[in-house]
């Protein structure tokens, strides 16, 4: 059987091209050479029945990490206890409030270099007391 993709060889490891452009590490009686992003994607177009009606993650409304606290009440009155739902206590406390997390704003460039000069100054200033006071 006659090859038809290209391949070349590196360090002794025999790599073939799939239709789709990807490269991939072969053996040496390999004549042809199919990728998995292709393999996932001839399977979508032959069996779509295996990707329809799939089960799309739904939100709760709960934030993230809630069932790590002590104490979580949602909005429709159910308490929990470190992640656990405690019946008995539904509808007794009041829904819990979520403080939304403090982003904090990346520093350019510029700013990086003038901290680090003016903690360089310092750092100088203070060699050059001790200096001094000896």
């Amino acid at each position: 059987m006659k090859q038809t993709q290209p391949e070349y060889n590196e360090k002794g490891v025999r790599y073939m091209m799939c239709n789709c452009g990807a490269y991939i590490a072969v053996g040496e009686t390999a004549t042809n050479v199919v990728c998995g992003n292709c393999t996932n994607h001839r399977m979508m177009v032959k069996f779509p029945e295996l990707h329809e009606g799939k089960p799309t993650r739904k939100t709760t409304g709960r934030p993230a990490g809630w069932h790590f606290m002590n104490e979580f009440v949602d909005a429709d009155g159910n308490v929990f206890h470190k992640g656990k739902e405690q019946p008995k206590l539904k509808g007794t406390l009041s829904p819990t409030k979520v403080k939304p997390k403090k982003k904090t704003k990346r520093r350019t460039k510029e700013q990086i270099l003038i901290d680090r000069h003016k903690k360089k100054k310092e750092v100088l200033k203070k060699a050059k007391k001790k200096l001094s006071v000896d």
